[in-house]
């Protein structure tokens, strides 16, 4: 049996559990060593560390701090593991807790992080999932049923001094450009909900000030949020300190291809089982800037879609030129508005389209002026015949309770 290197518990806050951090930092300190070739357990708090609860009211979403967000588990340390190897991770299971059989996918408010169509759909709103072995359903989204691909939304190693001061540069450069956005271009380092796992006092307070948010994707790995990293699946992370310090969390028992509610995935507290090894020297030996990744051989298979094209033209009608952002955009609009045929909410199927396994697909980039993304929703996971035929939607949704919907404050 695998070790449990880090444990949590849910009725408890993650502030108080050492092992736990919500930054990037050299400096956090080390919450579990490994040799290569180990293999072990990390229990994980659902990334906004208990503050959405499993009721039908989206106040919680609405009022979400995103400030104290993602919290980790970690970070482990590797013997031996170099600034320049590669390190090899091997995700070898992963679930939910027992006493913990659901998750939930939420809108952010326009005011408090929007998500992928916020213009669309300004307010905050939730879905419940709850988990049935490896399938899902959801009182919220009536006559759907389908596997999860379970897999952390966000992995990665400790940043060097040096990676973090370009991190902190090129996004508050950013950021500069229009500071009053809504939403921010950027999330920038915030002391005050900074916590470093075992790194206190003074050391801490200084880290605090510049650790980086853990909301974005980076060279290290981070906040990806890709689908196919199940069971199953093998990781190749950039080392940039002394022991790798590899994290973990935001696990996700299901998501749909670029996780468009940003709230996106069924998100879930849980426990992966991981196995580390090391190629030495390994970013010069393959030319390595992100990580790389294997697929699993284990997935739900879908054989029939309904795949929705979208353009670089925009709601307004404005062209844009070769904008997947757009396009993909365009793609998701058009899979909405066709779902609202048979029933749905135009909320219930935003939610959908983040929660199911739908998949993304660059389809042209060089036909200028406009980009073709493709939206692919796999049918099986209807109980009725989605597919267009000459009779017209003849079946309409079970009636329900609705994504619950909660306006903003005044």
């Amino acid at each position: 049996m695998a070790e449990t290197l880090i444990k949590i518990d849910l009725s408890k806050s993650a502030y108080e559990n050492e092992n736990i951090h919500n930054r990037w930092h050299p400096d956090i300190p080390m919450a579990a060593t490994v040799k290569p070739g180990d293999d072990f357990i990390l229990e994980c708090y659902d990334w906004t560390g208990g503050q959405i609860k499993n009721d039908d009211c989206a106040d919680d979403v609405r009022d979400v701090d995103l400030t104290q967000v993602h919290f980790l588990s970690g970070p482990v340390g590797v013997e031996g593991a170099e600034p320049g190897d590669l390190l090899e991770v091997d995700i070898l299971d992963i679930g939910a807790f027992q006493e913990s059989q659901w998750g939930f996918n939420g809108f952010f408010s326009k005011q408090n992080g929007g998500g992928f169509l916020t213009e669309h759909f300004p307010e905050a709103q939730k879905s419940i999932w709850d988990f049935n072995g490896m399938f899902t359903k959801s009182r919220h989204i009536p006559n759907v049923e389908f596997a999860g691909m379970i897999h952390p939304g966000l992995i990665g190693c400790l940043p060097s001094k040096e990676m973090l001061a370009e991190w902190n540069k090129r996004e508050k450069e950013l950021f500069d450009t229009d500071p009053d956005r809504v939403p921010g271009l950027a999330n920038l380092p915030f002391a005050d909900t900074a916590h470093l796992g075992k790194l206190a006092g003074d050391a801490a307070k200084a880290a605090a000030g510049e650790a980086a948010r853990t909301v974005p994707p980076r060279e290290h790995g981070g906040n990806c949020d890709i689908k196919d990293l199940s069971r199953g699946s093998k990781v190749y992370f950039p080392v940039y300190v002394k022991g790798a310090g590899l994290s973990v969390g935001d696990l996700h028992f299901s998501q749909g291809d670029g996780e468009i509610t940003f709230c996106g995935a069924i998100e879930m507290a849980g426990w992966i089982h991981l196995r580390v090894n090391l190629i030495k020297d390994g970013v010069a030996k393959y030319g390595i800037k992100n990580p790389v990744f294997k697929p699993s051989t284990i997935k739900p298979r879908y054989e029939d879609y309904v795949i929705f094209e979208g353009i670089s033209v925009d709601e307004e009608g404005q062209q844009h030129y070769l904008d997947v952002h757009v396009a993909y955009r365009q793609a998701c609009l058009n899979a909405i508005e066709y779902l609202t045929k048979f029933g749905y909410t135009r909320a219930q199927g935003y939610a959908l389209l983040g929660c199911a396994p739908v998949e993304g697909h660059i389809s042209g980039v060089v036909d200028v002026p406009n980009a073709c993304a493709t939206l692919w929703l796999p049918t099986e996971i209807f109980d009725f015949d989605i597919n267009p035929t000459a009779e017209g939607p003849t079946k309409k949704v079970t009636p329900g309770t609705d994504v619950p919907l909660s306006p903003d404050k005044e």
